[in-house]
């Protein structure tokens, strides 16, 4: 979620633009300027109510002719003052008091300062059709006020197209405003929208990542728990073994228990940050060059292994490709301890630049099918070797071959 554009100074801004509509209101809250503006509105239509309305009473009015009863002068007064009181409501109901004032416009001389303002706000805050609608109306009104109030210095038609034209004014003046104000809506939108999909981009990336690194401590933690439960179940059905291979057993299980932790404190740790991606806290990640390593520490807890190393090149081999094939390797000795104990595996790697790089691991099926020695796991491991695979660009197969062994294989390309 994102907060909303504050601008440096909203009192500047209209409502519309600097305050957002809180909760269940139609409407914003007036800023400063909305209180300066609508205050120097209704003072200045006052002024205007007040100069007609005296201009009207003297015996050779300039504006307009003197109406035959006096009443009449003051009635357009009180239609008048009725219309500056009615500014302050102009922007919470700007339709409602325009059609509610309409008729005025066809006699009143003192509310024509008022009555533009209404006009105008109408414009401003209504769609267009609407604001077409009501100038044509007022047009209507405007033949009516020549009509019945004739200007003494002016001819009726000219009287007319003045009145044409100041609603012209009006009407264009109020859509640029629109326009304008629309504008500034639309880009303010279109800054939180980048905003959010930047958020909502760093989040991906963040859960991307944890997501990846996850799934390398899986890889990690298998291999680390399968040897650690292999050498705990030989001291289990071996009490009387010689002091050397219980101690040397009990160093393999601290070994690993310590790996183990370290790596599940790192994930942890991973997993729980709030802060963005930048800090790496991962260990170096393993490559092709680890394999030895990873075949002779399987050794060491018991497992027959035969490798075979065919990769031309070796020191050319891209980084992630040969971590793929290292955690390739590393998923297939887990599970052949884990399934087919005791059972001979086979680990072969082979490849070169533009050929790509093959993983071949294989084991005898157990006698009475695949066994489970008591080592827990969620069996998600071949999916994540599938998807890690198949991200890289290359093909994974594995199950039971025609010989009755079970075969991991996996293709990556090796770019020439």
């Amino acid at each position: 979620m994102t907060s909303a554009v504050v601008p440096d100074h909203p009192w500047l801004l209209p409502g519309a633009l600097a305050v957002p509509t809180e909760g269940g209101r139609s409407h914003p809250r007036r800023t400063t300027r909305d209180w300066i503006v609508d205050s120097l509105c209704f003072l200045v239509s006052l002024f205007w109510v007040l100069v007609v309305t005296l201009d009207s009473a003297a015996p050779n009015p300039e504006f307009a002719t003197r109406p035959p009863y006096d009443w009449m002068i003051v009635a357009d007064g009180l239609v008048g003052l009725v219309c500056c009181v009615l500014l302050w409501y102009r922007r919470r109901w700007p339709l409602g008091v325009a059609v509610a004032t309409l008729p005025f416009t066809a006699f009143s001389m003192t509310g024509s300062v008022p009555l533009l303002i209404i006009f105008f706000t109408v414009i401003v805050h209504r769609r267009t059709a609407v604001a077409l609608a009501l100038t044509a109306a007022g047009l209507a009104t405007n033949f009516l006020f020549a009509y019945l109030r004739p200007d003494p210095g002016m001819p009726y038609w000219v009287a007319t197209v003045w009145g044409v034209v100041i609603s012209g004014m009006v009407l264009a003046w109020g859509m640029f405003v629109r326009a304008r104000r629309q504008l500034v809506v639309s880009l303010r939108e279109r800054a939180e929208r980048a905003e959010a999909e930047q958020q909502l981009r760093v989040a991906q990336a963040r859960q991307l990542e944890r997501t990846r690194i996850a799934r390398e401590m899986h890889d990690v933690l298998a291999h680390r728990i399968s040897l650690l439960s292999l050498h705990a179940g030989a001291l289990e059905f071996r009490p009387d073994a010689p002091p050397d291979e219980v101690a040397r057993a009990a160093a393999v299980i601290r070994g690993s228990a310590h790996a183990a932790l370290q790596d599940l404190r790192e994930v942890i740790g991973v997993l729980r940050a709030e802060t963005a991606i930048e800090a790496d806290p991962e260990r170096p990640q393993p490559t092709l060059a680890d394999l030895p390593a990873l075949i002779e520490e399987s050794r060491a807890a018991g497992v027959k292994v035969n490798a075979s190393h065919g990769v031309a090149e070796a020191h050319t081999v891209p980084a992630a490709v040969g971590r793929s094939a290292y955690r390739i390797a590393q998923e297939g000795l887990t599970n052949a301890r884990k399934h087919a104990p005791g059972a001979v595996v086979t680990v072969g790697v082979a490849g070169g630049p533009g050929a790509g790089l093959s993983v071949d691991i294989r084991n005898r099926w157990p006698v009475g099918g695949a066994t489970d020695v008591g080592i827990p796991g969620t069996g998600t491991g071949l999916v994540g070797i599938a998807e890690r695979v198949t991200l890289a660009g290359g093909r994974l197969e594995y199950g039971r071959d025609e010989t009755g062994d079970f075969r991991l294989a996996a293709w990556l390309p090796w770019p020439a």
